[in-house]
């Protein structure tokens, strides 16, 4: 071992476009916080990034700007992700933030454009060697799945920016559908719901946290009232209003239907053979938005097959990232081939 491998760590990525977590080899999970970025306007310098950006969202001033630099699965700023892939790695791993080698979990979505700011960001920050992973894959893999088997099985990973499907045999996807439908898109329907509904300003924190406390996807045994402070629209002074779980959910349906229709999509392009293994043995969720109250439930519903929430299903793409880090000879089939230009 030289002194090189001392000061540096192969590091593995689910950089999300809600979350980012890490995984160093021999840790596990060292780190896991919003993709989130508060920087300087004039000069362009991070003043703050993960939990402590998140503080400062819809409270900023003129000077200071806190965005994701993650949009729908991928890389929206350039420059802002690189700055924030580089602090997190230096985070995670103490300040020392070189990494020999990195596996980024991706969108299956993702063009050939968007692979290569991925991977030149992973290099700027320090990385010696960068490989892709879809996320299907990362997340069948980190649920203890066989990957390698003549088996198929369905993922359904709902993150932040992208919803994604695959049916998943012998080392690689069979089919696969990404949609920009997902945990953001929730958020952004709750906001235009109370917009509508009761002339009332939500911020996007205010969304996300009334979509986890009363979000559902089927009727609840109790529907739950809740209180949610705003801005009242034509008075232009705070407010509260009272609404109640039944209201959101009609707030969330059209989301939640484009999700199942993407499923069913999917089911109807794959082989007879593999169809008859996902009849045995069910449908996968994993992502954040699979604790969605009641989706497993109602795409189960709408599809008639066994459907299944992964146990932690917001760390399942990270663990499986991490496990390819960890045994790199065995999972390098599953890694996304590089293409020539």
């Amino acid at each position: 071992m030289g002194l090189f491998d001392l000061f540096s760590n192969d590091i593995a990525m689910d950089l999300g476009t809600a979350n980012t977590l890490i995984y160093i080899k021999n840790k596990g999970i060292v780190l896991n916080e919003p993709s989130i970025v508060a920087y300087d306007k004039n000069t362009k310098n991070i003043i703050a990034f993960g939990n402590s950006a998140k503080q400062m969202m819809g409270r900023e001033h003129r000077d200071i700007r806190v965005t994701r630099p993650m949009r729908d699965g991928v890389i929206a700023d350039f420059e802002i992700a690189e700055g924030m892939i580089r602090e997190f790695i230096k985070k995670a791993s103490h300040g020392l933030s070189a990494a020999k080698r990195i596996v980024v979990a991706v969108s299956t979505g993702v063009t050939e454009v968007e692979k290569r700011a991925v991977r030149d960001s992973a290099e700027h920050a320090g990385a010696k060697e960068v490989h892709l992973i879809a996320e299907p894959m990362a997340a069948a893999i980190g649920i203890d799945i066989d990957v390698e088997a003549p088996v198929g099985c369905m993922i359904v990973d709902i993150g932040g920016g992208t919803t994604e499907i695959a049916v998943i045999a012998l080392s690689g996807i069979v089919n696969e559908e990404s949609i920009r439908i997902a945990g953001d898109e929730m958020n952004n329907a709750i906001v235009d719901f109370f917009k509508k509904k009761y002339n009332m300003l939500i911020g996007e924190r205010t969304a996300e946290t009334i979509k986890c406390e009363v979000g559902s996807a089927v009727p609840l045994k109790e529907e739950i009232i809740i209180n949610v402070k705003g801005r009242d629209q034509i008075a232009g002074i705070p407010k509260a209003q009272e609404v109640s779980s039944a209201e959101i959910r009609e707030a969330l349906q059209s989301n939640i239907i484009q999700i199942i229709e993407a499923v069913k999509r999917t089911l109807e392009k794959t082989p007879p053979e593999l169809s008859t293994d996902i009849l045995d043995r069910g449908i996968m969720l994993t992502g954040g938005g699979a604790l969605l109250k009641g989706l497993d439930e109602r795409i189960k519903m709408e599809t008639n097959l066994p459907v299944f929430v992964a146990d932690d299903p917001l760390t399942a793409v990270v663990r499986g990232t991490g496990k390819a880090i960890e045994n790199i000879q065995k999972y390098s089939k599953v890694f996304i081939k590089k293409r020539n230009f």
